[in-house]
Parts: C-alpha cells; sequence; structure tokens
C-alpha cells in the first residue's frame, strides 16, 4: 500500500476529518511539511497554508518564507504569513527558543482558525501540522528522560482539539521515499543537523546512539505507544478513585486526611497526581509527602498554592494575595467588596429593627462608633472583648477555640475602631459595641460569601 493509500486510510479510521472539511496547514517547507501538502491535494481536500517566520536564521528565514509562498501559489491556495521577532520574546518571557517559538505559533494559529469562524466561505475547521511516527518516537524518549511519568509516554496525539497530525502513521524514510518518487521540491533547515536544541540533539546523538546496540529501538518505541496510551487510561482511572476516597473540597481549598493518605499504595505516585493539579512539580513531591510527618503551621509552595500541615489534614490552598489588604469604611458607605466577599452596610432605628441571631450580621451601636472605620486581616497580637464577656481575649486564642483551621485564621477579617476590634467578620462582634437598652440606632453590617477567594 502506498503513502497516498495510507493517508486516507488512516485519516478514516482515526475520524480525523472529513472530505468538505476546510484545512490549515502548517508549513515550514521541510519535508514533512510539503509532503502533507501534496498528500491533501491529490486526496482533494480544501486546505489553506500558513506560515511562519522566526527570523532566526537570517537569510534561510526569507528563503523559506518565498519557497512556502511560492508552494501556495502553485496549489493556488490563500497564504498566510507572520513573522516573530523570536528572540525578544523568548527573553520577555524567560523561555527557551525552543518553547518560545511553539507558543507563538500555536497562539498564531489559533487566532487563524478562530477569526475564520466569522465568515461560512472563510471559515477553516482544523490545523494540520506534519508531526509524522519519527516526532513521535523522539517525543517519548524524551518526555521518558525529562520525568514526565505514563502521561508523556503516550506521545503525540493524532487529533487534539482543532489539531491534527495525519502523518503520524509514516516514518521519515517514507516520507523521504514519496519526495523523490514525486519529484517534490522542499528547503532544508541545516540547524536539524546542530544540537543546539534538544530535539536536535536526541535525534541526532542520543538515538542513533541506542540504535547501535538496539537497532529496532525506535520501532520498538513505536510499538510501545499505543501501550503506553492504554496503560495511561487505566493508570487514570486508578488514579481517580484514589482521589474520590482521599479529597475533602471544602470551597476554595482542598483538605487530605494524613492518616488515610499515609496508607495509599502507591504513596508517592498517587500523591504527586493529586498535586500536579495546584502546580506543583515531581521534584517537589517528596518534600510534600516530609509534611506528613511534620508538625501544624510547615507547608509548600506552588506558583499558585499552598500545601500546609494542620494537625491530622495536609489543605491544599491559593495562595493569598498581599493587595488590598486595609481597606477604609466612611460613614455614608454602604458597600463594600472585598477579599471575602461583599459587605453591606446599613442604618436602622432601633424602635422598627428586631435583633438577629447571625454571626454573618453585626448589630452594633451606632452611637459608639466614630469614623473612618478599617477594615483589615487579623495579626499576631489582635484582642477584643467577645460578645457575653467582660473580659478581652487574644484573638488567636478565641480563633483556636473556634476551631479553625490554620487556613481558615488566615482569611479571617476584622473592622477596627481607632485601634479596637468591633468585629471579628462573620464570627463574633465586640461587647463594648454590642447593642443595648439604650440603643436608637443599629449600624448594620452583613457579610455575604465571596465568589472569588
Amino acid at each position: 500500500m502506498g503513502l497516498q493509500e495510507k493517508f486516507r486510510l488512516y485519516i478514516h479510521q482515526q475520524n480525523l476529518f472529513h472530505p468538505k472539511d476546510r484545512l490549515l496547514i502548517a508549513v515550514s517547507g521541510g519535508i514533512d511539511s510539503v509532503v502533507l501538502c501534496a498528500l491533501c491535494k491529490a486526496a482533494g481536500y480544501s486546505f489553506e497554508i500558513a506560515h511562519c517566520n522566526f527570523q532566526l536564521r537570517g537569510t534561510d528565514s526569507q528563503r523559506d518564507e518565498a519557497f512556502v509562498k511560492a508552494l501556495a501559489k502553485k496549489y493556488a491556495v490563500p497564504f498566510h504569513l507572520k513573522i516573530f521577532n523570536t528572540t525578544d520574546y523568548a527573553k520577555s518571557t524567560k523561555k527557551s527558543i525552543e518553547t518560545a517559538a511553539r507558543d507563538l505559533r500555536y497562539e498564531w494559529f489559533t487566532d487563524l482558525l478562530t477569526s475564520s469562524q466569522q465568515n461560512e466561505s472563510t471559515k477553516l475547521d482544523f490545523l494540520l501540522t506534519g508531526h509524522h511516527a519519527d516526532d513521535n518516537m523522539e517525543t517519548v524518549v524524551m518526555n521518558f528522560f525529562r520525568g514526565t511519568g505514563i502521561h508523556g509516554l503516550k506521545g503525540i496525539l493524532s487529533s487534539n482539539g482543532k489539531i491534527i497530525r495525519p502523518l503520524l502513521f509514516a516514518r521519515r524514510s517514507e516520507l523521504e521515499s514519496y519526495v523523490t518518487d514525486h519529484g517534490l521540491e522542499f528547503v532544508t533547515d541545516h540547524t536539524n543537523f546542530e544540537n543546539d536544541y534538544t530535539r536536535n540533539y536526541f535525534r541526532n546523538k542520543i538515538l542513533p546512539l541506542v540504535s547501535e546496540t538496539y537497532p529496532e529501538a525506535a520501532n520498538n518505541v513505536l510499538k510501545n505507544i499505543q501501550r503506553f496510551r492504554e496503560t495511561e487510561i487505566l493508570f487514570q482511572q486508578a488514579v481517580e478513585k484514589h482521589k474520590k476516597n482521599l479529597l475533602a473540597y471544602r470551597g476554595n481549598e482542598v483538605h487530605i486526611p494524613v492518616l488515610k493518605l499515609l496508607k495509599t499504595i502507591p504513596l508517592v505516585t498517587v500523591f504527586h497526581e493529586i498535586i500536579k493539579e495546584f502546580g506543583f512539580t515531581a521534584h517537589q513531591t517528596e518534600e510534600a509527602i516530609a509534611l506528613l510527618q511534620s508538625e501544624t503551621g510547615k507547608y509548600i509552595q506552588s506558583a499558585t498554592h499552598r500545601i500546609i500541615k494542620n494537625k491530622s489534614w495536609l489543605i491544599i490552598s491559593p495562595n493569598q494575595s498581599l493587595a488590598a489588604q486595609h481597606i477604609l469604611i466612611e460613614e455614608n458607605d454602604i458597600q463594600i467588596d472585598y477579599f471575602k466577599g461583599l459587605l453591606s452596610i446599613e442604618k436602622k432605628d432601633m424602635e422598627t429593627f428586631k435583633i438577629l441571631d447571625n454571626p454573618m450580621i453585626a448589630q452594633l451601636d451606632l452611637a459608639k462608633i466614630t469614623f473612618p472605620l478599617l477594615l483589615r486581616r487579623w495579626k499576631t497580637g489582635d484582642y477584643f472583648y467577645p460578645l457575653g464577656m467582660q473580659k478581652k481575649k487574644k484573638l488567636g486564642r478565641f480563633l483556636s477555640d473556634q476551631k479553625l483551621s490554620i487556613t481558615e485564621k488566615e482569611n479571617v477579617w476584622v473592622l477596627v475602631m481607632d485601634e479596637k476590634i468591633i468585629w471579628v467578620v462573620g464570627i463574633r462582634i465586640d461587647n463594648r459595641f454590642k447593642v443595648s437598652d439604650t440603643t436608637q440606632k443599629i449600624y448594620l453590617l452583613h457579610q455575604s460569601i465571596s465568589t472569588h477567594n
């Protein structure tokens, strides 16, 4: 069976797209993308060509751009071009050149697909790339050494949303033979023979070296990819069962019982799968496991979350922002939107008001209050006179008596007047500012549940 027939069969078997779909082909000008265009043309598919000029190879970049533009003219299809300042982008985002180029091109491809949807006659359904079986094999081997786990061993998918890779069935040697047999022109990227980039190093150095000892190494990896994909499905099913058994969701926090987690087998793998969703790397898994035997208050951080030990629990919570920690409340303010949610404020006549038993509502004697008030997070050293008590109490001790966890304590805010706490928001008012028989006007504050913490 020839490459053209294999191409049609693969698209049909994988249900990648349909004959009536309009395609956008990413074309560099190299063998793989040139063959992909020729196969699509011969199969009668409707397509357009997109080319990225990353300005990384001097005159060669200009040569490639001109070649792909001429290729689009040859096939009489629309041509899309984007010129990137890749080096500056990589420096500003602190990414490698490889990563920067990949991010730039896929962002542009996505924009092209999205903008095309506005008109039915120009609508593009899928993006096609020229990734082939050798690319897939290289990716799997690289992921193995990167330590990506089972997820990385499944390789490149033939279909990932709108991105289609219809050449994954073909070896590079098959594409080279097709080019020769059909007299197709292409451009050669000489940097492919240099080892400055990770993929090139594996392609030109590591894999040929392995093949000297194991001649069938490449084919063996390719055969294993499908097994790895099916293994990952089983793996994820098992992980989800563990998550269901271990994780308790409380607002924006995840609580994990330490004793139950310690009994989990395999502990390291399951715990890594749990915490990686919150930005923790594989290298931090060991630190996270150490928290199981640590004292209360110990924690580790990712860019977005913390894992903190709180007695017999591990708590995964978002990192707190230090912004807007102090908010002034003036006498005529009626609404305050802050970290914990919405604070609604009213003034009521005592004669027409019925006292409510609700910690989310503070009912204070307006005559005892002077403005402005300060809304802030509580801090060590704070004290107040809890409602019903004549003696002051350290707020930290009071919160511990309320059985609040460490992260719950961190989210406690207080309303302060002249350094005096008049309300521990949502928990207890200060006894000195309570409504009494002599109260004429009530200062009423209602704390609603936060939608953004």
